[in-house]
């Protein structure tokens, strides 16, 4: 009877957190249990990166069943690549502003969190007015740099315009989402995701195959859908900041340039967004060598691949997002052993997590890409692509908590020099040995990815080791 009353209990206490991890709720992650902290902010942070991936599943799904879909799908999966500049700056700026936001609310000074927070916004509006006059002008052009042929670029000008025109919203969504995160408030950026993606569900089958009054705009609907869906949850995300129910009250006179503050961010930001635009031109090398040794039909089986891949990756990294919240936070009070103790415990979720996703790739590979195209030469790519990537994710879960750990402690210098050698002077030229000159073709580079992560693991595992982020002042 007993035990009974004792497992009821656990269930009840398990769904009450859930149920308060869902919600949001005012808590001081640097008092209560490490557990509970990881749970309250991974659960969200995990639905957040989840919601965001689903954006380009779901367009992935629809334009894959149009005609000529290995074309639709190589512009979508092309798109992104390109879009991942836009990711890098975005992610750049977001972990400076969680950085800041959870040191300042670490020392108990939500007034200061919320000013840093708010200067972060001013930076990212100037930056992106550029990227997307560039975007509108040489959408054509970024596609056929990228490899993908004169048919597919001239069929994807219009979805790269919008998509690139829109990257404002891309920025936003990130960036007030990583306030939100620093802030501890992770509920806010979860349901934004959520909001923004029921809108782009709704909208993506409308305006690509039409209905009523709507007419059919095909591969370029998935983009319009895209866009006004981000588009609805960033306005979500301004509403909950202008209502200042948190502890992040927010005042117009915050977004007058500060510009002590400006340089302090930016000190933080230029390496991140470096650090991010180094993994994101890898990914773009990377793309361009497929196009260009596997056709259309490998370049579409191994966009499908990645979609994927990061389907499941982005939760992942909304764990060790935890990470980098209760290191800052820790450190702010004051609690290194603390923020220390955080980094481990989150990393030995993060093993199983992935072993479960390795588990399901290597079984389900073949049926997860069914799902996405009809096309049996695309299936093939993608389903190689999947297995061999697959190889490598334990030991990358634990990279992105030890990258995040870093990146929260406002040590954003340590990751980017990891990367500028486990990419530029290892990945790519691996990739392009095997693919090019031993005539591996896709498959090549496929081998090259999990070879290079895993080295990026092991060389942040030693760095951690020796302490030195534990001195980063910001």
């Amino acid at each position: 009877m007993s035990q009974s009353l004792k497992t009821n209990t656990s269930f009840s206490n398990f769904f009450s957190v859930l149920w308060q991890a869902i919600i949001g709720k005012e808590t001081d992650y640097t008092t209560i249990s490490i557990r509970k902290a990881i749970f309250l902010l991974a659960i969200p942070m995990m639905l957040e990166m989840m919601m965001e991936s689903v954006f380009a599943l779901v367009d992935l799904y629809f334009v894959g069943h149009l005609p000529n879909s290995s074309n639709a799908i190589q512009t979508v999966g092309l798109t992104e690549s390109v879009l991942t500049i836009i990711y890098s700056l975005a992610i750049g700026m977001s972990m400076a502003a969680t950085a800041v936001v959870a040191r300042r609310i670490g020392e108990k000074n939500p007034e200061a969190a919320a000013k840093a927070g708010m200067q972060t916004i001013v930076i990212s509006v100037f930056i992106n007015v550029i990227i997307s006059i560039a975007g509108l002008i040489y959408a054509k052009e970024l596609l056929l740099l990228m490899g993908a042929t004169e048919t597919t670029a001239v069929q994807g000008t219009t979805f790269v315009q919008i998509m690139m025109g829109s990257s404002m919203i891309i920025m936003l969504l990130f960036l007030i989402n990583g306030i939100f995160r620093g802030a501890g408030n992770a509920s806010i950026a979860m349901q934004s995701l959520i909001i923004a993606n029921v809108a782009n569900c709704i909208l993506c089958p409308l305006f690509i195959r039409g209905f009523g009054p709507i007419p059919a705009f095909g591969l370029t609907g998935a983009a319009m859908a895209t866009a006004l869906g981000r588009g609805i949850g960033v306005g979500y995300q301004i509403f909950h900041l202008a209502r200042g129910n948190s502890s992040l009250k927010i005042k117009l006179s915050y977004f007058k340039p500060h510009w002590e503050q400006i340089k302090a961010i930016v000190k933080i930001a230029a390496p991140a967004i470096l650090q991010f635009v180094i993994a994101s031109c890898s990914w773009i090398f990377l793309a361009e060598l497929v196009a260009t040794t596997g056709g259309d039909h490998g370049s579409a089986g191994y966009q499908t691949a990645l979609r994927l891949m990061m389907f499941f990756m982005l939760p992942a990294w909304g764990l060790s997002n935890a990470a980098a919240t209760l290191v800052g936070q820790n450190m702010g009070a004051g609690h290194m052993d603390r923020a220390q103790q955080s980094v481990f415990v989150t990393m030995k979720y993060s093993v199983i997590f992935m072993a479960c996703v390795t588990v399901l790739f290597l079984t389900c590979g073949k049926y997860f890409a069914a799902f996405f195209t009809t096309d049996e030469q695309v299936k093939v790519v993608a389903v190689e692509a999947l297995r061999i990537l697959s190889y490598g994710f334990i030991l990358y879960g634990i990279g992105m908590v030890l990258v995040s750990a870093f990146n929260g402690a406002g040590d954003t210098w340590t990751p980017t020099k990891i990367n500028v050698i486990a990419f530029w002077l290892f990945q790519i030229p691996f990739a392009f040995f095997l693919a090019k000159y031993l005539n591996m073709g896709p498959t090549g580079v496929f081998i090259a990815i999990p070879v290079a992560e895993v080295g990026i693991t092991i060389a942040a595992f030693i760095l951690f080791k020796r302490g030195k982020w534990k001195k980063t002042m910001v």
